[in-house]
């Protein structure tokens, strides 16, 4: 039977022990003992159930305990509490106590012990597995679902399950939409109180997470978590099909992307699709023109930050990248990778139409407009179109005039590069072509096809008059 609100006493809700019972606990069981009792009959008493006096003595003087009461007496409205150490306390129903540290007010006196607590530091209870402590015994028996994997709260609509009341109500926030919290700031909303200090500090500025390794400060304690890998090599995240280890979980989801051919990046302008959303964001600014990234030694303008890098490498001289066979060095790992192909005679790019094989994928698409007949680049004063951009450039030299090569030996100068090549020949004697059938040499490859027509007979040249 139910016991009324109004009737009930220490007596229903002391729990009592012979002195044989007593002498066979420990002494941090004796203590748990005290301090469960005196929360209960505190929170009793913060909230006027106990209506009568009483007084509950601490088990087994003999033991060499000190004598503790907790004493509940009712006059004039007023209510005196004895605490552990002996001391009288006075409450008023209904009316807030008062810290005696920082004066602050709370409404019960169950409430105003918590709160001490954070300025004694002095916490009760220690779990048993990991020695955690904590001030109050139910914060305690929270705790200890960490262990047990207990989780009593279930949500009503997804009936996922917490192991406390205040995550499950954080959690049901998310089918409610509430979010009560809101940056006095720029007035955005969050379902946490933990979210909004979060996002105080994007405007304070506040970073206090710091590595210890290299000092680099962090605004959330998981970015500095994550960071920590970089030193420490660790790779939690291992991709299932081929094993391969990484360190971020979005770098594991890209890589798995690789094995199922996604590609959930679309572009908008030309349906290109991508795997990661940064590439497309990259992709875009083709179409857009926007070139966020600035050399600050020549002004010249990029879409990527890893051209910016490269380009300023022309400005230092910087060629990091060294041939291991020939030490030639290069800007780009791009460019040694095709630079090497040249010693291993590797061509992995194969033209579908007559099967010549280019080590470069840029060598094939112009190889491939000699079948299409496509030329895309034209010039601005003459209209003539060519297949290649470097031919375009070398033709409107003729426009302009521009000689940018000159012989050292005799300073003549040449619109072209390979122009410049051919005339060092005379100053070399280099003879490159030679015949196959009579062995003759000559310096340009012209003068061998033209002498090549004296054994095969050829005669294309025919006179029209």
């Amino acid at each position: 039977m139910a016991v009324s609100r109004d009737s009930v006493t220490c007596k229903d809700v002391a729990v009592t022990f012979t002195q044989e019972e007593w002498a066979l606990l420990n002494p941090s069981e004796k203590k748990l003992y005290r301090g469960v009792m005196w929360e209960t009959f505190s929170h009793l008493f913060s909230v006027g159930i106990l209506q009568k006096n009483c007084s509950t003595k601490k088990q087994h003087k003999p033991q060499g305990n000190k004598e503790s009461n907790i004493v509940v007496k009712k006059s004039q409205g007023k209510e005196q509490s004895i605490n552990q150490e002996g001391k009288e306390q006075s409450k008023y129903q209904e009316e807030p106590q008062e810290s005696g540290v920082c004066k602050k007010h709370l409404t019960y006196f169950s409430h105003l012990q918590k709160h001490q607590g954070t300025h004694s530091g002095e916490k009760y209870y220690k779990c048993e597995v990991c020695g955690k402590t904590f001030i109050f015994f139910s914060h305690l028996w929270a705790h200890e679902r960490s262990h047990n994997g207990e989780k009593p709260y279930k949500c009503k609509q997804c009936h996922k399950t917490f192991s406390t009341c205040s995550v499950l109500q954080q959690h049901e926030r998310s089918h409610n939409g509430e979010k009560p919290y809101e940056c006095k700031q720029c007035s955005k909303t969050f379902s946490t109180s933990s979210y909004l200090i979060c996002h105080e500090r994007i405007h304070t500025g506040e970073k206090p997470y710091e590595c210890k390794e290299c000092s680099k400060t962090f605004t959330y304690s998981s970015s500095l978590q994550i960071h920590t890998r970089i030193h420490t090599g660790e790779k939690p995240y291992e991709c299932k099909q081929c094993g391969q280890r990484f360190a971020f979980s979005c770098s594991l989801r890209t890589h798995e992307r690789n094995h199922k051919g996604e590609k959930p990046f679309k572009c908008k302008f030309c349906s290109k699709t991508f795997r990661q959303s940064t590439h497309l964001r990259t992709h875009e600014r083709y179409h857009n023109g926007v070139k966020p990234y600035e050399c600050k030694q020549c002004s010249k303008t990029f879409s990527q930050s890893s051209h910016l890098r490269i380009h300023e490498r022309h400005h230092k001289g910087e060629k990091p990248y060294v041939c291991k066979q020939c030490s030639k060095a290069f800007y780009t790992s791009d460019n040694l990778h095709t630079h090497e192909r040249i010693h291993s005679g590797e061509k992995p790019y194969e033209c579908k139409q007559c099967s010549r094989t280019f080590n470069q994928s840029s060598s094939l698409r112009v190889h491939e407009r000699t079948h299409s007949g496509e030329k895309p680049y034209k010039c601005k004063q003459c209209s003539k179109t060519f297949s290649q951009s470097g031919s375009l450039r070398i033709h409107e030299r003729i426009h302009t005039g521009e000689k940018p090569y000159e012989c050292k030996q005799c300073s003549r100068t040449f619109s072209c590069s390979s122009s410049l090549r051919t005339h060092e020949r005379f100053h070399t004697g280099e003879k490159p072509y030679e015949c196959k059938q009579c062995s003759k040499i000559f310096s340009y490859s012209s003068s061998l096809r033209t002498h090549e027509r004296i054994h095969t007979k050829e005669k294309p040249c025919e006179c029209k008059l």
